[in-house]
């Protein structure tokens, strides 16, 4: 976005006349990434219809040159780590597949490295989960990443969790478990989820986790009160009670 801008302001001023050009006074600067203006000339204090073309140059190769040296420190750190021959082996969607983890989320892979507490991994509750998984878009199964394990992509193979498994425990605690949100733990990769008593329930709830939950470092975050259909009443005033009776809770980060 900020590159569309800056070239859309190179090009009005490459065809403005030169009444308007002169009347503006513009001067013979740039503003970089961080919105600090740069000056550009110590000759030139304002942009005039004779010194244009040289403006429209100069700050043009300013942004497009902007991050070299701060490109260089990055590269000379990773050289530091892999030789730089071998980085130049990689293309550039390649290294960042193995640096940040495939963007893609393959529910199969996820599934591979799951184990079950408290419930039968056969069970109609743990099928409704993964049938629930499969329906989800990959940007929804980033955002339950990032909801379960505070991160929105999944390691590249089965090897590189590490022994780390995805945990699911259900829990019997609650009378009314249809009133209930979720639980996770992130810092130890683990799902807590109420006994629910149909898909579409598990379905609405973990939605509602995934994108209202963004908290990983502060317990009790996201206490909400919930009507008869599952959604947060906007005018109940226990919307933030810590009465368990009237309250859904939901953990967004481990202890």
């Amino acid at each position: 976005e900020f590159d569309k801008d800056y070239v859309a302001s190179l090009v009005s001023i490459r065809n403005m006349d030169e009444a308007t050009l002169n009347s503006m006074e513009m001067p013979f600067s740039t503003i970089n990434s961080c919105g600090v203006e740069v000056s550009l000339s110590s000759k030139h204090k304002t942009i005039t219809i004779d010194n244009r073309d040289l403006y429209l140059n100069v700050s043009l190769n300013y942004r497009l040159h902007e991050f070299d040296q701060i490109t260089q420190w990055l590269i000379s750190g990773m050289a530091r780590v892999i030789p730089y021959p071998y980085i130049s082996l990689f293309t550039g969607a390649e290294l960042e597949t193995m640096v940040c983890g495939c963007p893609d989320i393959p529910v199969k892979r996820l599934r591979a490295i799951a184990t079950y507490k408290g419930v039968d991994p056969n069970s109609m509750l743990i099928g409704w989960f993964w049938d629930i998984m499969e329906e989800f878009s990959n940007a929804e199964r980033s955002l339950f990443l990032r909801f379960v394990w505070g991160r929105t992509r999944l390691p590249q193979t089965v090897a590189d969790y590490r022994g780390r498994d995805f945990v699911i425990q259900v829990l019997d605690k609650h009378s009314d478990p249809d009133k209930w949100l979720p639980e996770s733990y992130t810092c130890f990769f683990l799902l807590k989820l109420p006994r629910y008593t149909s898909k579409f329930v598990l379905r609405n709830k973990l939605k509602y986790a995934i994108h209202f939950c963004r908290s990983i470092d502060t317990d009790d975050y996201a206490r909400v009160a919930l009507q008869d259909d599952g959604l947060p009443s906007d005018d109940d005033e226990s919307v933030y009670s810590d009465n368990p009776e009237n309250c859904g809770y939901m953990r967004c980060g481990g202890t």
